[in-house]
């Protein structure tokens, strides 16, 4: 299946805080929308694998995803090389994204960074006809790179070099979300306390989408950075 969007997440959850906006937008817009986590969020203090996996089954459903698949790479300990590359260009080359959205260049979870590494890398690779990988069929897959690299800013402040208006979609995106019941904020919850699960970091989350939308002048955006410079066929393009 063909996507327009692929947006990768070291852990389940990470798209929904970080970019689950622009994946509505652009799935209202017509375009076919995906994610693969890379791992199953095995190390998290609250919740299971199981518990995470069905979590993130819920969020697929309301942000209406063409596509989800998790990689299962170890949750911690994943490195850019050889052996985790592969896996996703394989994935790459099975969804032929136009555009990839991966994670923060750096972030306070050290998955994040490094998975931004991992996802950049393993684009320009997937493009190489030398490496070779097989489908889910067990057929070679033809070499695939995606037009466009960009990370979604997560949980430290990082300038945006461009932000997605997101005003239409931030009540859907608060729904996928909330389908992390065991992680964010549940005042029933009999859980262990985290960073994630204070109505502190919860309101956080809405003021920083207030705080890029503000930037545009919108009421909610999410913002990105680049890996090289944008361009346009002409200057009225930008808003």
């Amino acid at each position: 299946m063909k996507l327009d969007i692929l947006a990768f997440g070291a852990h389940p959850d990470d798209v929904e805080m970080s970019c689950a906006g622009t994946l509505l937008a652009a799935a209202a817009a017509g375009k076919k929308i995906g994610i693969v986590d890379f791992t199953r969020g095995e190390l998290g203090t609250r919740g299971t694998p199981a518990t995470r996996a069905a979590e993130a089954e819920a969020a697929s459903r309301i942000l209406g995803l063409s596509a989800r698949e998790n990689l299962g790479l170890p949750d911690g300990f994943f490195r850019n090389d050889r052996e985790h590359q592969l896996p996703l260009i394989a994935a790459i080359r099975r969804y032929q994204p136009d555009i990839v959205l991966c994670n923060a260049i750096h972030d306070r979870h050290p998955d994040h960074g490094r998975g931004a590494q991992l996802a950049s890398e393993s684009c320009f690779l997937s493009g190489l006809r030398m490496i070779e990988t097989l489908g889910h069929d067990g057929q070679p897959q033809e070499p695939w790179r995606p037009r466009l690299v960009f990370h979604y800013i997560q949980d430290r402040q990082i300038p945006a070099d461009f932000v997605v208006d997101i005003t239409a979609h931030w009540p859907k995106k608060w729904e996928s979300i909330q389908a992390y019941r065991t992680q964010f904020h549940d005042p029933e919850s009999t859980e262990p306390t985290t960073y994630l699960s204070t109505p502190v970091f919860s309101n956080f989350m809405e003021a920083r989408a207030r705080e890029f939308g503000h930037l545009i002048g919108v009421e909610f955006g999410e913002g990105f950075t680049r890996e090289r410079p944008l361009g346009v066929r002409e200057i009225t393009e930008l808003i």
